[in-house]
């Protein structure tokens, strides 16, 4: 029988997720918070914290055996994001990309020999990849998109630009999955639509830029470029998927990064209640615990509403992805709830922290720069409500 004491939230869950829960808490506690003050400071992503996570096996955790993974569920991802996005939200959103948007195309897309040649790699944390959807008129309007790959001489000719992507320019990336337009075709409606397709351009390939990285409010250790296509060529069979499916196969994968992502809210939202549980214990105000005062008391019970709210959603929808079942609208609600959760509970930290939460130093200062992206990225809050109400019947919730 387990001696383990469940960590937060996992006390329903398999004796295995309680075992990976408080591993993986144990070195965000140990391992990455104490050192996340100094390299958000540097704008640096840890490369030696990602190659702990890696011998970890925390970048294979829902990757096959057989692909050089851990053979695990897609909760136990959702685990392990969650618990490290409690200290710093950087380091689990290169974790929640890496394999979300990075390695899963390719496992869920990709022919045997583009899994054996760049899973393995991805899931021992030895490699990072990245999606490439984002463009300055294409995001949540795919539909929009200007990049294009020209098939001349059993080559993809691609010329474009995309924006905003996550570990696209680090030491260690092996790949950019890219969407591209690759035809015309004939839409449900009858009128003329572009053809997207994706299609894996390796790290390197001539015509490839990686602009500089942005400078973001929040998420300063997370590797975050624009990048520019200028007649970069990739062989034929470099295409992931089927031509002219990209559309369909970007909006599977975002479905399932929904939920890793719901996780890193759920993440983001515990580390703040932790905080203010702990600030309001010992700072005493006027001969009295600060928590001993009805408001901030009240406050507190509500930031912990929030979580326990938002991690039954993203387990709900977790279980779906593992069990087969339909999970958009899940997904759509975990993220939903847990990015507005997320938010708000940076927010109430700050304020029980007073004039120290405004301090860098302390990571509900950083909470609260870095949890505004969560109600933008992998589908906005206001694509997300888009979804579910198109699934209460209301079909034109996305027209204008």
């Amino acid at each position: 029988m387990s001696t383990i004491t469940p960590v937060a939230g996992t006390e329903l869950l398999s004796p295995e997720h309680q075992e990976l829960a408080a591993r993986v808490r144990d070195f965000a506690d140990e391992v990455v918070a104490p050192a996340s003050y100094a390299y958000d400071t540097e704008r640096r992503l840890p490369l030696e914290i990602i190659a702990a996570m890696g011998e970890m096996g925390l970048f294979g955790l829902p990757i096959p055996v057989e692909l050089g993974g851990q053979g695990s569920d897609y909760l136990s991802l959702c685990v392990a994001v969650e618990q490290l996005a409690r200290v710093d939200q950087s380091i689990a959103v290169t974790l929640e990309a890496g394999l979300g948007l990075g390695a899963m195309p390719i496992l869920r897309f990709g022919t045997r020999e583009q899994q054996e040649r760049y899973l393995p790699a991805l899931a021992r944390g030895e490699a990072l990849a990245a999606f490439g959807l984002t463009e300055a008129e294409a995001g949540s309007d795919a539909g929009a998109t200007r990049t294009t790959a020209d098939l001349v001489d059993r080559h993809w000719v691609i010329n474009g630009s995309k924006q905003f992507i996550t570990n696209s320019g680090t030491p260690i990336t092996s790949l950019v999955t890219v969407t591209a337009v690759t035809g015309r075709r004939t839409g449900r409606d009858g009128r003329d639509a572009p053809e997207l397709s994706t299609i894996i351009v390796p790290s390197g390939t001539p015509g490839l830029t990686v602009l500089p990285a942005y400078d973001k409010v929040g998420w300063h250790t997370s590797d975050t470029h624009p990048l520019l296509l200028t007649d970069v060529r990739v062989p034929e069979e470099n295409l992931l998927g089927e031509q002219g499916r990209g559309f369909a196969n970007f909006l599977s994968i975002l479905d399932e990064g929904r939920v890793a992502f719901a996780a890193l809210c759920v993440g983001a939202a515990q580390g703040c209640l932790e905080q203010a549980v702990a600030y309001a214990t010992r700072r005493i105000v006027f001969g009295r615990r600060l928590g001993d005062n009805q408001h901030t008391a009240f406050t507190i019970a509500r930031m912990q509403a929030r979580v326990a709210a938002a991690r039954s959603l993203m387990h709900e929808a977790a279980r779906r992805i593992d069990a087969g079942m339909p999970f958009t609208r899940e997904a759509s609600l975990a993220k939903l709830v847990g990015s507005e959760a997320a938010v708000a509970n940076a927010h109430d930290a700050c304020q029980i922290w007073g004039g120290n939460g405004f301090l860098n130093e302390n990571v509900v200062a950083r909470h609260y720069r870095d949890s505004k992206v969560l109600e933008l990225g992998e589908g906005s809050t206001e694509v997300q409500l888009a979804i579910i109400a198109k699934h209460l019947g209301f079909t034109h919730a996305f027209s204008t």
